[in-house]
């Protein structure tokens, strides 16, 4: 588990940040006594290094449009 400060200093956002960020529920967290705790497991997702099945969808679809529509052209463009 990571406390706002150390997920803070992560981000290399403030911790009032990361408070705004939790309570819009970007962030998920949990309360423990009067602090918030961040599992460490999550820390990829906040950071954006990970992509959720939509988003893998999402971009799978554009690589195959962009195939379909510029294949030659990249074609040629990798010979060079």
């Amino acid at each position: 588990m990571l406390s706002t400060t150390e997920l803070a200093e992560l981000l290399g956002i403030s911790r009032v940040a990361v408070f705004k960020r939790i309570r819009t529920g970007d962030i998920k967290a949990r309360k423990v006594g009067r602090s918030f705790v961040i599992d460490k497991k999550d820390v990829p997702y906040i950071l954006g290094t990970v992509l959720t099945g939509k988003e893998r969808e999402e971009v799978t679809k554009a690589v195959k449009r962009t195939v379909k529509e510029y294949g030659k052209t990249l074609e040629l463009l990798g010979k060079e």
